[in-house]
């Protein structure tokens, strides 16, 4: 492997190193032992389930090809994980707000280690139930996980600012530092130990049953809703009666639905950008960069949180043009540098800028995800949190299904230009956000929901 790849990790190692070990006074929030302790044991459980995750990404598309199935048939496969998240994740966002976010975590579990099981069988019908089971625990993950936090957060007592530090160290060790080792372990069972591409799969469900237990043994439920109507309807209609009456929600909708569905679309493409004449490039380790890089990111943004002074809706608005001069480099070097027509051999000099470019934006994922968290959970009402958040990742899921059917009909700087356009009009509503977050909410929830049944009453009637 080229010195150039060790060069960038051990750069971001020590960069991320620094900013651990520099941290003073200003950079750390005091908390109590007993918010230590609720902290600690949620970051337990999310790396757990991130940890179930993250070992599995690798290795789909790798199992599927060894089954003897074609890009085509791969791709049907993942189109069904996304719309299954996009058609049933309000559904079963909307029940964990009523039914119970405990309760939706630990179905989460219990239906990605389903889904984990369904590897086993090369036929294709029982995989596609495995992506549709998939693409379920994909909307809990995003969903259940946070909104118990939130919740249980707040019914105990605990300052809000002190839900930052474990929103921004939940992202540096489930969407970094495990990241990586579950990388590290998932080659170190197909390639050292070979146990086949399915092995990933079943340690997964491992760690997924781990954490189930944790959260059957620890954690507490806590509600949405706490009404005594259950109907999923008037559930979904009040969820959008409140993004559509509070221009804050909705901005914080959109601003999400557009980087994550540039993110999503990023990971479709930052390979063939590496390798347009099939460069030999070390993908895990290429991988491994992204995630220490992602680490550098919520690293920072834990500084950033700490601090009263500064305000998350005004920071973001330079991420996301950050972001978006990131994804531009891939244009930019093929208007500038002549390409190579030589097929193999190392990466070339466009894909070395490429690759710190990308380096830079993985740090914007980084400093996004603990940001739109704390966002989320200023704005978003308590009672239909899971529905809002699921109702945000529609738009989302439409548009990753969009891409993945038209993967190949575009060239990919048309794709890495859609992205730069997509974060730079989220800078945008960012903008508009940051000046209307002090604004009173335009009602509560319980207004809003009984302003939603009235038509119904009426109907009644």
């Amino acid at each position: 492997m080229e010195l150039f790849y060790y060069m960038v990790f051990g750069g971001l190692a020590a960069v991320v190193a620094a900013l651990e070990l520099s941290k003073n006074n200003k950079d750390r929030i005091n908390t109590s032992s007993a918010f230590n302790s609720f902290k600690n044991n949620y970051l337990l459980v999310y790396s757990l389930m991130m940890a179930g995750d993250w070992l599995q990404g690798p290795y789909v598309y790798y199992l599927y090809t060894t089954y003897g199935y074609g890009k085509g048939e791969i791709g049907q496969l993942f189109i069904a994980g996304f719309g299954s998240s996009m058609l049933f994740g309000t559904i079963v966002g909307s029940l964990a707000d009523k039914q119970g976010r405990k309760r939706a975590s630990v179905t989460y579990c219990i239906t990605y280690i389903l889904s984990c099981i369904t590897k086993h069988s090369p036929h294709y019908k029982v995989l596609m139930l495995g992506r549709i089971l998939g693409g379920i625990a994909t909307s809990l993950l995003f969903s259940a996980f946070e909104s118990w936090l939130v919740a249980e957060h707040f019914k105990r007592g605990f300052e809000q600012q002190w839900l930052s530090l474990t929103f921004s160290k939940a992202i540096f060790l489930g969407n970094g530092l495990v990241a990586i080792l579950a990388g590290l372990f998932g080659n170190f069972l197909v390639d050292s130990l070979n146990l086949g591409p399915v092995s990933p799969f079943d340690a997964a469900a491992i760690f997924l049953a781990i954490g189930m237990a944790i959260i059957l043994s620890s954690w507490t439920e806590n509600y949405g809703d706490s009404s005594e109507n259950k109907d999923l309807l008037t559930q979904f209609k009040g969820a959008a009666v409140a993004i559509a009456s509070d221009e804050k929600i909705a901005l914080l909708g959109a601003i999400q639905s557009l980087f994550e569905g540039s993110m999503y679309t990023f990971v479709f493409l930052w390979t063939p950008a590496l390798s347009p004449n099939d460069e030999d490039i070390p993908h895990g380790f290429i991988f491994a960069t992204f995630m220490l890089a992602s680490m550098l990111g919520s690293s920072i943004a834990a500084r950033l949180l700490a601090r009263n002074s500064v305000k998350v809706e005004s920071y973001m608005q330079i991420v996301f043009v950050v972001s978006s001069a990131a994804l531009l480099l891939p244009i930019l070097t093929s208007l500038l540098v002549a390409p190579s027509k030589v097929k193999g051999g190392g990466i070339s000099f466009p894909g070395s800028l490429q690759l710190l470019g990308f380096c830079i934006f993985e740090a914007c994922v980084g400093i996004f995800w603990p940001s739109i968290m704390k966002m989320r959970s200023q704005y978003i009402p308590e009672e239909a949190r899971s529905t809002i958040m699921n109702f945000f990742r529609i738009p989302l899921n439409i548009f990753v299904c969009i891409v993945l059917y038209n993967v190949n009909a575009f060239p990919i700087t048309v794709m890495f230009g859609m992205c730069s356009i997509f974060l730079f009009v989220a800078s945008i509503l960012q903008r508009r956000l940051s000046a209307i977050g002090d604004r009173p909410k335009a009602a509560d929830w319980t207004m809003l929901k009984d302003k939603n049944a009235e038509p119904d009453e009426l109907d009644d009637a």
